[in-house]
């Protein structure tokens, strides 16, 4: 059985930080904090194939910075609970899960920030509970709408989803992502990345997490409901002041998505990274924070 990550180890900083169990929503999710209680509230949401491990390099700059840090594995994920079901994982439950978590903290609003599957909950929040959101931040994950547009209008965008096709099968996605130590999804990380951005120790950490019971089903479920559970929250315009940060060498989205995304938003600020793939927050992980800090702190 996987045994978890000492958390101290990996996030080393003078700062107070722990993993807890919290039922939010109905389900129980494992949730990595940091900062004071008091601070303004921070949400980190990852993506697939990650957990809370793959904001890690932001967690205690963040918090060192004034901010309560909240870090959740989302329903399905590592540690967390994983419902049976792709309907347990629609895009609108998984909000939810967000919403449930911030209030968890005393709190009606936070700043939510995600990216890949993390930031399309972060979209799904904003549209569907927008009081919920103070400021937005959103990295290599497209706007709804814009991505359904792109998909119907840019057969490059359409080539590129091919996966998530794939991904709809019954138990056939579970075996050939478990085959030969996880391969599939190693090869997803390391030939989508520069070379060198997840180490042997960093994909070590990933094989846990996917070797948790239930944990392939779960994660893949994600991908199930958005196809047979298409999400129609009530806007398409977000009001938060939102940031969106853009890898550009992304093998999964094309860089006119960020543009289009941005476009929905009110007040927003596009900032692209022309070298860096679709895990620019491992990749540039410094300027990601920097961005983010400068983000959250303007008034």
């Amino acid at each position: 059985m996987p045994t978890e990550l000492d958390i101290e180890s990996v996030v080393p900083a003078p700062i107070d930080i722990d993993s807890t169990a919290r039922v939010v929503n109905g389900i129980e999710l494992n949730v990595v904090t940091a900062g004071d209680e008091s601070d303004p509230l921070v949400v980190l949401l990852h993506g697939f194939p990650e957990f809370w491990y793959g904001w890690r390099e932001q967690i205690a700059p963040l918090a060192e910075a004034g901010y309560r840090v909240l870090v959740p594995d989302q329903r399905g994920y590592n540690l967390s609970e994983k419902p049976q079901g792709a309907r347990a994982y629609r895009t609108r439950e998984l909000a939810r899960d967000v919403r449930a978590l911030i209030r968890s903290e005393g709190r009606t609003a936070a700043h939510v920030v995600g990216h890949d599957w993390g930031g399309m909950v972060a979209w799904e929040l904003a549209l569907r509970y927008p009081e919920a959101i103070d400021r937005l931040g959103i990295v290599n994950a497209p706007h709804p709408t814009a991505y359904r547009r792109q998909l119907r209008s840019n057969p490059a965008q359409l080539r590129r989803s091919w996966y998530a096709i794939g991904f709809q099968l019954p138990w056939l996605p579970e075996f050939a992502c478990r085959y030969d130590d996880y391969r599939l999804l190693e090869r997803a990380l390391r030939r989508t990345a520069r070379p060198g951005t997840f180490g042997d120790d960093e994909v070590a950490a990933y094989r846990r997490a996917w070797g948790r019971d239930g944990a392939l089903t779960g994660m893949l479920n994600w991908y199930r409901a958005a196809t047979r559970y298409p999400s129609t929250p009530p806007r398409e315009r977000v009001d938060a002041p939102t940031l969106v940060v853009w890898g550009e060498d992304d093998d999964a989205l094309v860089p006119a998505l960020a543009v289009d995304s941005a476009g929905f938003c009110s007040n927003s600020r596009l900032e692209m990274f022309p070298a860096a793939s679709h895990w620019v927050l491992h990749e540039e992980p410094d300027r990601v924070t920097a961005l983010l800090r400068e983000h959250l702190g303007s008034g």
